[in-house]
């Protein structure tokens, strides 16, 4: 293979060295039926936090099924620039010791490109009795405080101070167990305090506990190296402090939101297409709203059948915590709604300001009206391609259905938004049969999230 070609697959696999990538755009040529099968990646959400869990470790784990976008590939940068070692086993298989780990040295300039850098609060604590991590950022559709956080690492005995843009954690006696109830369910503050608890001295209680299988598959990969927690997928987690963790070989699950994405995609244009390598259990909520829009969704042992829909109906949706419909799957049903025929609602029952990526789908033909946390759909229409902008990862998968759908040629940017969470979308959008392209941009630019 010629140099140029093997730059250009390793930018459409999104293999972004050091955080850096010429800047690209998505161009597709819309109406062509996506038809085949694709096979889901391992799930960003649960990769993440079990790769700041293995700071608890101090010793080599191995971790495959691992999706090869750039939030990953910014963790990895993190943990090896604190003093990790990181071996690339291959494409998807990782190997991590933390053994030599420098705590408080995580640098700013990586921790401030996601949400998840948060994990490093209690993976720290829980094995220095310390924190001191800088402000995280990520996608902004927003507010998202970590005020739960913080009540967690308190209960436990942490003391919190925050100078200099950085956030400081500090149990010198040590942490100890606790009964914590969370105001609201919270992911990330459920995670956080599994991290600091599991090392933690006596039995820690976390009531109002998020019950997403990423949360679940945290606790099988602690429970692995010698942890003790039960509870998982409820919302009542039980975890009892254990002296020491040991490494291990582990899986990562499969990514639920790709592969609901890819259904979605499936129904927008009118094809068949298998999903697999899934949990069905994991994407039923998904499948219940394409059903109900008269969309064919055959379950099998590991894998589920799309097939197009006579005529697609109108439905609600109202997103929950899991099991509720997932907050990152309503941007991608926004153009099927478009599709649909009658009057269609979405109503945003997590985050207040996730219907910004709606203007640019008006710049394709939909007509919409968006008040506060709700959002109008009106079907019956056809979309046109148009020059959009992804503005954060779910937008941007939810424009490129719609352009997959449109009439003519769409041009999308801010692809580092999507580059962020899918696994090869574009190699895997043309193996179905897509129309896209990526085009290079004329400078090159850091990505910023």
């Amino acid at each position: 293979m010629s140099l140029k070609s093997a730059a250009k697959e390793r930018r459409e696999a999104k293999a972004f060295p050091n955080g850096y990538v010429m800047s690209m755009k998505f161009i597709i040529q819309g109406g062509s039926r996506l038809e085949g099968e694709v096979f889901i990646s391992g799930m960003k959400n649960a990769a993440l936090p079990i790769l700041f869990a293995t700071i608890l470790v101090g010793e080599p784990c191995i971790l495959e099924n691992i999706p090869n976008v750039s939030d990953i590939d910014v963790t990895l940068q993190i943990l090896e620039e604190m003093g990790a070692s990181v071996t690339r086993l291959s494409a998807t298989s990782v190997q991590i010791d933390t053994a030599n780990f420098n705590q408080g040295t995580a640098p700013y300039a990586l921790v401030k490109r996601m949400r998840a850098s948060t994990y490093l609060l209690g993976a720290e604590l829980g094995r220095f009795h310390k924190a001191c991590v800088g402000w995280p950022g990520g996608c902004n559709f927003g507010s998202r405080p970590i005020d739960q956080h913080m009540k967690g690492f308190e209960a436990l005995g942490a003391v919190s101070t925050t100078d200099s843009g950085c956030i400081r954690l500090s149990a010198e006696e040590g942490l100890v167990g606790k009964s914590i109830y969370f105001d609201m369910v919270s992911v990330g503050a459920t995670v956080n305090i599994m991290l600091a608890a599991t090392l933690a001295e006596g039995v820690t209680v976390i009531d109002n506990a998020a019950r997403e299988p990423h949360i679940v598959d945290l606790a099988n990969f602690l429970n692995s190296c010698g942890a003790s927690i039960s509870g998982a997928g409820t919302s009542v987690i039980k975890i009892r402090g254990v002296s020491e963790l040991h490494g291990c070989r582990y899986t990562i699950i499969p990514d639920m939101i790709e592969a609901g994405t890819f259904m979605v995609a499936a129904a927008a244009t009118g094809g068949t297409v298998t999903v697999r390598s899934i949990i069905p259990k994991h994407v039923e909520s998904v499948t219940a709203k394409l059903c109900e829009m008269g969309v064919g969704v055959e379950e099998l042992d590991d894998a589920v059948i799309v097939s197009p829909a006579t005529e697609l109906q109108n439905v609600n949706i109202k997103t929950l915590p899991y099991p509720g419909f997932p907050t990152d799957m309503h941007p991608q049903f926004a153009p099927l709604l478009c599709l649909a025929n009658g009057i269609s609602c979405i109503q945003e029952g997590v985050f207040e300001t996730r219907f910004r990526y709606v203007e640019e789908l008006r710049k394709m033909g939909v007509s919409a009206m968006v008040d506060s946390r709700n959002a109008t759909f009106v079907g019956g229409g056809k979309l046109t391609g148009a020059p959009v902008d992804a503005m954060d990862l779910r937008a941007g998968a939810a424009l490129v259905i719609a352009g997959l759908a449109a009439e003519g040629r769409t041009e999308i940017g801010g692809v580092q938004y999507i580059n962020r969470g899918y696994d090869n979308l574009v190699g895997k959008l043309r193996a179905l049969g897509a129309k896209i392209e990526v085009v290079d941009l004329p400078s090159d630019e850091e990505i910023l999230e």
